[in-house]
């Protein structure tokens, strides 16, 4: 066995008494990453933060002369070792700067890829342990920079086969399990790169290469970890070891040493952690009648960290991450290099997403990562730390049970307990946050899986409400839990445990990846288009639906355009003030923090408007997705499922740009309906709130007038450059989003963006208008009447068409006609100004009649043509063309 240590550096001796200078030979302090110095929890000025175990129990940390600023001491409740080795720079107990975190992880990485060479490290796979090593683990691999790595888990995951697993001595939680992805990740012959915080008794390793030399021999391994902690006894194990399966092991750390446990060291812990257990619980008893600070326990236990008190609990805020579709949130199913470059091209934005949503006064802000989910919170704060002025601090929660003593020379100063709320395997169980409390952090942004953001995370006694008796600030950020494809033997009506985290601009739409997510998937590249007189023929005879294809994407004439940008200028300010009365009704009325869920694509401008108003108005960071719905066929349901896992149902409020008859209406609360059947979720508010109403199909709107709204008179280069929704059986799977294409190419053309700029720069300016309208409605009766239904049942009768889906009310639907449809006739109010301008100008492109009716409960409304034939005609008495 080649035995790699780090070189060089003193030796000495770190008691209760401080440290001694010694000879022994060893490693030195660290891998450049940094110092660990001024770590809260790590003990205070020249304090060892082990002094404290040290002195009542006589344990020594004999080692390295950097050995103490690696390592504390503290206590735990576990029958197998009393005594607990803490981190100042793993990022698990203690808060640390996520780049010195980062950096010890990433140097040993570099260290194994000198050690192996670029062949061999490019055949190497790394395993990282769960779960303190799991972010330590990953940012070996990034240092090694060539190979894939895995990491050990305690959640099952159904579907997924099992590639081993093995047991940790000394842990409290013991089972490990091995669920790569790629069934023949651990199959190769190259070199193993077994990652652990501390290499102790040795038992973890070689338990881990047993298991797996036994199914997957090799010739190499090689151990790497923060510190080896080996007795003499234990020194000689591994190499006996390595002789037994033949293969070489190296051993590559940042410092060696080792703890000198005096006889009896067992039951003295365990009786000191049952004494200072029962002070803790009995002064949070004695605490339960009077009015006790949120910070619980007397100094000398430790603080125990409570509940804000009722009424006070401020509720977290969601930053919306835009994690890249297809990334694994970690390394639980394996993590390559191809995924890292893609991470790391994200992780800027993604931080920057943060660092917006911060308060402005943060001067000291955690990143508090989840029990195994280390390494995604770590890159967000190493990115964070760069991109900020606050001081910026990592750890992550976990279920190792420590007792907290609020000590300068004990490493774990607080404890916060909540319960926990992955809904784990083997049952409900607490869980710990360490050294939170009072550390003084003006800003805590907790990072989750998906799989974790449940309602026991948001409890009155879960882990958000904790931190925020402890912190100004909460921010929430939901990492999407990767879970593989599931194999083609499972069930076909098995519905896939977690869904597509929502798509983002610039990826996908021209829209700030914040304004929105599209809850949909890609189908940029798949040929969808279809000329109109093709498409009309096939819908009217029944051949097709109206969502399997898409029409030819208008392009506007220069006339046109100019017709677009004169009509903006004359409306914005009104669109403007609708935008403030839907906005402001709906947080009176619906709720004080809606999520706004726009029906796609008409919808999604006018979502982005609401949710600027209430960021500019109120200060509010409302929640914006798109989601397809499609007449005939309803919403879509998988979304709706996305949306019930990560929001409250009761705050969702679905946006429209307008009414017509009132059709998506119906079409909407219907699909509710069915979808709470189906899946047993309840809450959903089917009412749509829109820009318009003119067809009174709504109780919540910004008007009723039927007047030109801008967006209506192009296509998808005002809705960010997103196709109309395609539904599909061949595209669309039983568990897949709708589809929709990004018309990247037509970029040059893209005014979406300017669109939302010319009304939200007039928003200053409506905020009088609209606080009096908003009063007025309130007051007011605004049941539907369904008018509009009505009107378009009389013209389809009137007009010999008898089909009310070839009748289009409004301006917006009498222009989505000209636009997309083949048109038969527009029926204009007598008197219609310039609101119908951009009306009149495609009718006359298209060759459509123009009849003015005196009796018109709409500006105007577009006829499709019935039972169409490609031998249909236009005013002209030719056939008609796109």
């Amino acid at each position: 066995m080649n035995n790699a240590v780090n070189d060089g550096g003193g030796a000495g001796v770190w008691s209760a008494t401080g440290f001694r200078p010694g000879t022994k030979a060893g490693a030195g302090a660290g891998p450049g990453a940094g110092s660990p110095s001024g770590t809260p929890g790590g003990g205070d000025g020249d304090i060892w933060s082990g002094c404290w175990v040290a002195e009542r129990l006589g344990v020594e940390l004999v080692g390295d002369e950097g050995l103490g600023e690696l390592l504390g001491l503290a206590l735990r409740r576990n029958p197998k070792r009393a005594h607990l080795l803490v981190s100042h720079v793993l990022g698990k107990h203690v808060p640390q700067s996520p780049a010195v975190v980062y950096g010890y992880g990433f140097a040993l990485g570099l260290r194994v890829r000198d050690l192996l060479g670029e062949d061999e490290a490019r055949r190497a796979v790394v395993l990282g342990y769960a779960e303190t090593a799991t972010g330590l683990g990953h940012s070996v691999a990034d240092g090694v920079g060539l190979a894939p790595c895995l990491h050990s888990t305690r959640r099952p995951v159904d579907g997924v086969a099992r590639a081993g697993g093995f047991e940790e001595s000394h842990s409290h939680a013991t089972s490990h399990l091995l669920l790569p992805e790629d069934p023949d990740l651990l199959a190769g012959d190259g070199p193993l790169v077994l990652v652990d915080d501390e290499f102790s008794t040795g038992n973890t390793v070689l338990n881990t290469i047993r298991d797996l030399h036994e199914r997957y021999p090799r010739d190499r391994y090689v151990i790497v970890a923060l510190v080896d902690m080996r007795s003499a006894a234990d020194l000689g194990r591994l190499e006996d070891f390595a002789r037994e399966i033949d293969a070489r092991v190296d051993l590559v750390t940042a410092a060696s040493g080792t703890v000198r446990l005096p006889e009896g060291v067992l039951e003295k812990g365990q009786a000191l952690v049952a004494r200072y257990e029962s002070e803790a619980q009995a002064y949070a008893g004695s605490q339960s009648s009077a009015a006790a600070p949120s910070s619980g326990v007397p100094d000398s236990a430790g603080r125990e960290g409570q509940a804000a008190p009722e009424g006070l609990a401020r509720p977290a805020l969601r930053v919306e991450l835009g994690w890249p579709a297809g990334i694994p949130d970690g390394g639980r199913h394996g993590f390559t290099p191809e995924h890292r470059v893609r991470l790391e091209g994200a992780l800027p934005a993604m931080a920057a997403r943060i660092a917006e949503a911060l308060p402005s006064d943060a001067r000291r802000v955690l990143v508090l990562g989840f029990e195994e989910l280390m390494y995604a919170p770590l890159r967000l704060g190493v990115t964070l730390e760069k991109l900020t002025d606050a001081e910026v601090r990592y750890s992550t929660t976990t279920r190792s049970p420590v007792l907290a003593v609020d000590d300068p020379g004990y490493a774990i100063r607080t404890r916060l307990v909540f319960p926990a709320h992955d809904s784990p395997a083997d049952g409900p169980g607490e869980r710990y946050a360490y050294n939170v409390a009072g550390a003084g952090f003006d800003a805590v942004v907790a990072v989750v899986d998906s799989a974790a953001d449940t309602p026991e995370l948001h409890a009155p006694d879960g882990l958000l409400a904790r931190l925020s008796a402890h912190t100004p600030s909460v921010l929430l950020a939901v990492v999407p839990s990767y879970t593989p494809e599931r194999p083609s033997t499972a069930s076909p009506t098995e519905r896939p445990s977690m869904l597509p985290e929502p798509l983002r601009g610039p990826d996908f739409s021209s829209y700030a990846p914040d304004e929105v997510g599209w809850l949909l998937q890609d189908l940029s590249d798949t040929k969808l288009e279809a000329p109109t007189e093709e498409r009309e023929e096939a819908i009217q005879s029944g051949g097709a639906h109206y969502a399997e294809s898409l029409p030819v994407e208008y392009q506007p004439s220069d006339a046109y355009q100019e017709l677009f940008h004169n009509a903006l200028a004359v409306s914005a300010t009104r669109i403007a003030q609708a935008v403030g009365v839907v906005t402001e009704t709906v947080l009176a009325e619906r709720s004080p923090r809606p999520v706004l869920v726009s029906l796609a694509r008409a919808g999604t401008p006018v979502g982005v408007l609401m949710r600027r108003w209430a960021q500019h108005r109120h200060g509010l960071d409302l929640p914006h997705y798109a989601v397809s719905i499609v007449r005939g066929r309803g919403i879509d349901a998988n979304a709706l499922r996305w949306l019930a896992a990560h929001h409250d149902p009761a705050d969702i409020v679905f946006v429209d740009g307008w009414t017509g008859k009132g059709a998506i209406t119906r079409e909407l609360a219907q699909a509710v309906e069915e979808f709470e059947a189906s899946d047993g979720i309840t809450g959903f508010d089917p009412e749509i709130a829109v820009l318009a109403d003119p067809g009174s199909c709504v109780r919540t709107f910004g008007t009723r007038e039927d007047f030109l709204i801008p967006s209506a008179c192009l296509n998808s280069t005002v809705s960010g450059l997103i196709s109309r929704t395609v539904l599909r059986a061949d595209l669309v799977g039983e568990h897949d989003y709708h589809g929709a294409k990004f018309y990247r190419e037509l970029a040059a053309a893209d005014v979406s963006v300017a669109f939302l700029d010319a009304v939200s720069d007039r928003f200053d300016a409506v905020g009088e208008a609209v606080d009096a309208q908003v009063k007025e409605l309130l007051s007011t009766d605004r049941s539907p009447t369904w008018e509009g239904w009505a009107a378009v049942e009389r013209i389809s009768e009137e007009y010999g068409i008898h089909d009310v889906n070839l009748v289009k009310p409004g301006v917006g639907e009498a222009t989505r006609v000209l636009l997309r449809r083949v048109p038969w006739k527009i029926l204009a109010r007598a008197g219609a100004g310039a609101d119908l301008d951009h009306v009149r100008l495609l009718a006359e492109q298209r060759g459509v009649p123009v009849e003015e009716v005196d009796e018109l409960p709409y500006t105007c409304v577009g006829l499709i043509h019935p039972k169409y034939t490609r031998g249909a005609t236009g005013a002209d008495g030719k056939a008609v063309t796109v």
